[in-house]
């Protein structure tokens, strides 16, 4: 399975105990069926829009979505996984997530997402 940081977003992370500064990004949710692989491409929904998501601040190691745009359902399908990218379209993958619960969904819906939680753990006690 794939799913988690892309390895670009891991070495910027990782690369802050070198000193090197690593920019921090508008990040955009993309919508998936199934796991999105490596490159955060494979199993891509029919919505082709990426939309713009903030977080609320982190805390022990937890960082929980504070806000999102709904997203209009151009099939039916069952989404799964969602990515996260720096731009609305092309950009770089940064990360992948597999939802609690898979959700189907059809044509002329709308999918709003009230939780998503980032976890990078385990935190040391």
């Amino acid at each position: 399975m794939t799913v988690g940081m892309a390895t670009s977003h891991a070495n910027g992370v990782l690369n802050l105990f070198r000193g090197t500064n690593y920019t921090g990004v508008t990040v955009y949710m993309k919508l998936h069926t199934g796991d999105p692989g490596a490159a955060g491409t494979a199993n891509a929904s029919g919505v082709t829009t990426r939309n713009a998501v903030t977080f609320a601040a982190a805390d022990a190691g937890s960082m929980a979505l504070s806000s999102i745009s709904d997203y209009s359902m151009t099939g039916s399908e069952t989404i799964s996984h969602v990515s996260f990218w720096d731009a609305d379209t092309a950009g770089n993958f940064k990360q992948s997530a597999a939802l609690t619960s898979s959700v189907p969904v059809v044509n002329g819906t709308t999918l709003t997402f009230t939780t998503i939680t980032l976890d990078y753990t385990p935190i040391a006690a």
